[in-house]
């Protein structure tokens, strides 16, 4: 007696959705630990994903996407629109709006500073080429200078030492713990409410002592942050839009 064995043809990476006369391209990802086939659209990035459950069939997630076009189109259209950093753009700086201006003529650093008129502006020396990087640069150091003071303020409270802090530009998540004690943040925090950043400082600091999401690790988190509510509401409603500057 022959047995045959039968292997499953790859996935294609890519697929489109066809809806309203668009295509929209679909990554297509398995993973193991899936129950169920999920359609996610990023929206920090566009980026579609069909996720797929190692044993799903691959003509059901097909038919899956395709059936969501309608949603995909509606998630994309929700998107933040771009703003680039570019001379006369508004951007926020801890939650208010800055106008980046850009000074031709006068040598100096980048900085955040009232105009003559009252109006909070960020001032860029140099080539009109490096506007965008120089921004970009400020607004990071910006929020890791901040991000560092906070969790030296809750490190102590805590009694627990973070060994590194690091910034990103992360599309998925405003920060992380790893199971070393290194601290990683998204630098667009910097574009919120101090109070957004001062929580997410709080959130990660506190997996130092709780490497979870537990009736203790809240608990913790609300401690070292009272406004934890607060801030979530604020990242809800407003977290999207950040992925839009630069």
């Amino acid at each position: 007696m022959r047995f045959s064995l039968f292997k499953r043809q790859p996935d294609p990476d890519r697929i489109e959705v066809a809806h309203a006369g668009m295509l929209y391209p679909v990554a297509v990802k398995r993973r193991a630990a899936a129950r169920r086939m999920t359609l996610r659209v990023s929206q920090a990035t566009g980026e579609i994903t069909l996720t797929l459950p190692e044993r799903a069939d691959f003509a059901t997630g097909r038919s899956f996407a395709e059936s969501h076009g309608g949603w995909i189109a509606a998630r994309l259209a929700k998107r933040p629109v771009g703003v680039p950093f570019e001379p006369g753009a508004l951007v926020p700086l801890r939650g208010t709006l800055h106008r980046i201006v850009h000074w031709t003529k006068v040598r100096g650093v980048t900085r955040a500073a009232p105009s003559s008129e009252g109006e909070p502006i960020i001032t860029v020396c140099g080539e009109a080429a490096h506007v965008a990087r120089r921004v970009k640069d400020f607004l990071r150091r910006e929020a890791l200078a901040d991000l560092e003071r906070a969790v030296r303020v809750h490190t102590a409270t805590l009694g627990i030492p973070a060994r590194k802090i690091t910034i990103r530009d992360t599309t998925s998540r405003w920060g992380s713990c790893s199971s070393k004690g290194h601290l990683n943040f998204s630098w667009r925090l910097i574009l919120a409410p101090p109070l957004v950043l001062d929580y997410l400082a709080a959130h990660e600091v506190a997996h130092l002592k709780e490497m979870n999401h537990s009736h203790r690790f809240w608990a913790l988190t609300h401690k070292l942050c009272p406004r934890t509510e607060e801030a979530e509401a604020w990242l809800k409603r407003h977290g999207a839009s950040l992925h839009g500057y630069g």
